[in-house]
């Protein structure tokens, strides 16, 4: 008796194990598959971003499935990580070197950055306000072509990373500058 319901219990565990990797697949591939991408300032050191790049898949994302006004957690999946190894100024203020996670609110002109203490975190629910290191403005302008993949890079320039999110028809951008 035992011995069947232990078999029982590994055929259910398989059965489960299966559909949630199939749930997070779309024939065969992965809905919204992890990314990496960083800048290097002059001086070698970096800032390094890991997050998850979801798909359109014939939805409305800005206003739609990301809403208006509401915290998005940049990505999908876990939440998207952002390290330093030098201190930086984003909009003003200063991020010391360090692990902290991405989310923003989006608009239709303007995004606020948030960059959070918090790390290590599923992507939602947003870990609320206490754990914000600092809040930045970010600018919003139109991609020449819809684009399928959500992307976050950086444009370097010297002692400069200007960080582009890029999905739909929107790019939101911000500056990182090496502090010195």
């Amino acid at each position: 008796m035992s011995r069947t319901l232990l078999v029982c219990a590994a055929i259910l565990v398989g059965f489960v194990s299966l559909a949630a990797g199939w749930a997070q697949t779309d024939g065969g591939q992965l809905l919204s598959p992890p990314a990496k991408t960083e800048c290097r300032f002059t001086d070698g050191k970096k800032i390094s971003m890991a997050y998850s790049s979801p798909r359109v898949r014939h939805r409305k994302i800005y206003g739609g499935l990301v809403p208006w006004g509401e915290v998005w957690r940049v990505g999908a999946n876990d939440a998207t990580t952002f390290v330093t190894n030098a201190d930086v100024m984003v909009d003003g203020k200063t991020v010391p070197a360090g692990s902290y996670t991405i989310f923003a609110i989006p608009m239709p002109t303007k995004w606020t950055l948030i960059i959070s203490k918090k790390t290590g975190e599923w992507g939602i629910p947003y870990p609320g306000e206490t754990f914000d290191f600092l809040r930045g403005a970010m600018a919003v302008s139109k991609l020449p072509v819809p684009l399928e993949n959500m992307t976050i890079g950086f444009d370097a320039g010297g002692s400069v990373c200007t960080m582009r999110v890029d999905w739909e028809t929107t790019r939101a951008s911000v500056q990182f500058s090496e502090k010195k």
